[in-house]
Parts: structure tokens; C-alpha cells; sequence
């Protein structure tokens, strides 16, 4: 298995991973203008990039998700939940689905809270081991902190969601999976988080401070003190909903 994080524009983290020997990969979350890079990684581990994820519908930056899957003639994949929202044709994702990237496998975690269509990717490598090795958390989870909740307009609903996505879906696997996050520190969707680019599941459970909070306090907590909404979040929404 390979493995690439790329920190792009507004502290977002891209990845590219998959099975060298089976010459396939996955892009998840690419930011509009890197295109030309995944295809050059891609081509550097003689993969062909299969699959180009969102983990869910972008209000802070201009995905580049639809332009990458053109380019690769690849599937571009978004939640079920997008259907009739979005303008264009993608690959539908469900929960508990999985895809099978050569030597690697992928589940998909439903996980709305940050947006209702929120996913995180489970990942294991067979070739490894059976159990998980990583978890690619979209903007539901952080290192050092969570996703915000009020980009639904459903503040306190959303920052509940958050919850029971995290402690009963993330928190459940076990503590030794690494996470890597959709933003890194600077990046407005999310406050407190660290500028370390990846954590595990143990680190974070024992040292993520609002995550050590019951239901309530949770709540509060993350519907305290939101940042502000992220420069141009309507044209970039319009534009990733493809209207």
C-alpha cells in the first residue's frame, strides 16, 4: 500500500492511497487546481486512480473532485444523500459500503454532523492485516478538535449529530487506527484544531478535550463559539453542487 497527504489551499489535506501491486488508487478530497498533481503521483506509482471521493459536499473551498475524476476516468463519489441535490451524475456511497481498491479495502461510515452528508473512510490493508489501519475523518473529526455545525443552519441539532457520529461510530474502532483529517489548523471549519496532520483514535479519545464532554456539554460547547462562515461559502457551495 501507498500513501499521500497533500496540505492544499485553505488548510485543506487531500490524499491519495491504494495497492501498487494491483496499480489502483483513491483520491479523496482534492481542491480544484491540484489535478495535475494527483495524476502525477499517480503516475509515478503506476496506479490509475479508480475512484475520486468527497466526504461530503464542500462549503470552504472549490473541489476539484469532478474535474480529477474526468482527467482519470475515474468514478467521482459522493454520498447517497446528495441525490436530487446535486447537478450532476456521481457514484452513490452508502453505509457499510465497501470498495475494493486492489489489496485494500475501503468502508464508508455514514457521519453527518458537520454536513448531513458526511462520510468517513475506514481503510485496511489485507496485505497487512485484517483489522483497520486508518481512517480518513473528512470534517467530522480533527485532530485536537471537531467539525463545526452550523453550516445546515441547525446549530444545536447538528453539533448532536457530531456527537453520536463520533463516539458511536470512530470511537468504537479500535484506539490504534490512525485518523487523518479533512483540515489541518487554519481552517475555518473547525476551532482549536492542532497543526499535526494526523493522530489516533486512543491519542485523540484521551487528549481531545471537547470529545471527554457528556452529550449536553458537547452540545454547548461547539455551538458556543463557531468561526465565522468561510469567505465566499455560497459561490463555493453553488459551484460544488454544480448550479
Amino acid at each position: 500500500m501507498f500513501f499521500r497527504q497533500l496540505l492544499a489551499k485553505e488548510a485543506t489535506l487531500s490524499y491519495l492511497f491504494g495497492c501498487g501491486s494491483c496499480h489502483v488508487a483513491v483520491v479523496v478530497d482534492p481542491v480544484l487546481g491540484d489535478e495535475d498533481w494527483f495524476l502525477a503521483e499517480a503516475a509515478k506509482q503506476d496506479v490509475k486512480i479508480t475512484h475520486v471521493i468527497d466526504t461530503h459536499v464542500h462549503a470552504d473551498h472549490y473541489s476539484g473532485g469532478r474535474a480529477l475524476a474526468e482527467k482519470a476516468g475515474a468514478r467521482y463519489c459522493l454520498h447517497e444523500s446528495n441525490a436530487g441535490r446535486v447537478k450532476y451524475p456521481f457514484e452513490s456511497l452508502k453505509d457499510n459500503q465497501r470498495i475494493d481498491v486492489g489489496n485494500v479495502y475501503i468502508d464508508v461510515l455514514h457521519t453527518p454532523g458537520h454536513t448531513p452528508d458526511s462520510i468517513c473512510l475506514l481503510v485496511t490493508d489485507k496485505r497487512r492485516a485484517e483489522a483497520p489501519w486508518f481512517v480518513l475523518t473528512g470534517d467530522t473529526l480533527f485532530i485536537g478538535a471537531v467539525g463545526r455545525p452550523d453550516l445546515a443552519g441547525k446549530e444545536t441539532e447538528m453539533a448532536g449529530q457530531i456527537h453520536a457520529s463520533i463516539h458511536q461510530r470512530l470511537l468504537s474502532l479500535p484506539p490504534e487506527v490512525e485518523i487523518y483529517p479533512g483540515h489541518t489548523s487554519g481552517s475555518v471549519c473547525g476551532a482549536g484544531m492542532s497543526g499535526k496532520p494526523g493522530s489516533t483514535l486512543g491519542f485523540e479519545k484521551r487528549w481531545n478535550p471537547i470529545l471527554a464532554l457528556e452529550k449536553d456539554d458537547f452540545v454547548a460547547s461547539l455551538t458556543k463559539e463557531i468561526p465565522p462562515r468561510p469567505a465566499e461559502m455560497d459561490r463555493m457551495v453553488a459551484f460544488n453542487l454544480g448550479a
